[in-house]
């Protein structure tokens, strides 16, 4: 089995000079549980090639025992570093398809056409979708064959208000991943503030945050399983 794995292209954190893109725990860990799993991972993004890493994420209180995995990995560097452009990707290859967080992906993939078409296809399908973060940003558009919004009555999470408000960027996002959520018809939960917390609704995965990307990541390996 194959997952096809999105991550952003989009490096500027909007009007504020700094640089954003994909969070690095969120794409270790979820990449290492879906390689020890057996599955075959695939990396795409909006540009192909290098996806752009937030510098926070590369902190020194940022890293794990799957970030350090990553850094002595050279393989899983160089399919980072040449990520296929999402526009070339064959939807059928692939079995599931997740989505880690960092804020970039809530300029460029949360309106994307091809993402949305790709989601609401394995949607329709019934094959995994995953996302993680603020990456369940990219759901805001999806919809289901009926046409209805696709997180519309599902159990859903992602980076809460509170917690987009302690790094200071309520103000500086072009929008809240929880509003979007509720505004698109989902049935919004969190737990704690930077806490573990991941839903599985049907075949949708959500997690809130950094902390709760291995148990997202978990979900979509046990969906694929069942």
């Amino acid at each position: 089995m194959a997952i096809l794995m999105i991550l952003t292209s989009h490096d500027t954190l909007g009007d504020t000079g700094q640089k954003t893109g994909f969070w690095l725990e969120e794409f270790a860990a979820p990449y290492y549980i879906f390689r020890d799993a057996g599955l075959e991972v695939v990396l795409a993004t909006p540009a192909g090639g290098q996806p752009p890493l937030d510098p926070k994420s590369d902190a020194p209180d940022a890293q794990t025992q799957d970030t350090e995995r990553f850094r002595k990995d050279n393989a899983a560097q160089f399919a980072l570093a040449n990520t296929q452009k999402l526009s070339d990707i064959a939807a059928g290859d692939y079995d599931a398809v997740f989505y880690p967080g960092g804020h970039g992906p809530l300029w460029d993939l949360a309106e994307h056409p091809v993402s949305i078409a790709l989601i609401e296809k394995y949607w329709a399908e019934g094959k995994p979708v995953g996302t993680v973060c603020h990456a369940p940003g990219v759901l805001r558009h999806a919809h289901k064959p009926d046409g209805s919004p696709l997180v519309e009555g599902k159990r859903v999470t992602g980076f809460s208000n509170s917690e987009e408000e302690a790094v200071g960027l309520t103000q500086v996002v072009p929008f809240l991943v929880e509003d979007a959520l509720k505004q698109a018809g989902g049935l919004y939960e969190r737990g704690d503030d930077w806490g573990v917390y991941a839903i599985t609704d049907g075949h949708l995965v959500t997690g809130q945050n950094p902390a709760s990307s291995a148990a997202a990541a978990q979900e979509i390996v046990k969906l694929l399983h069942r």
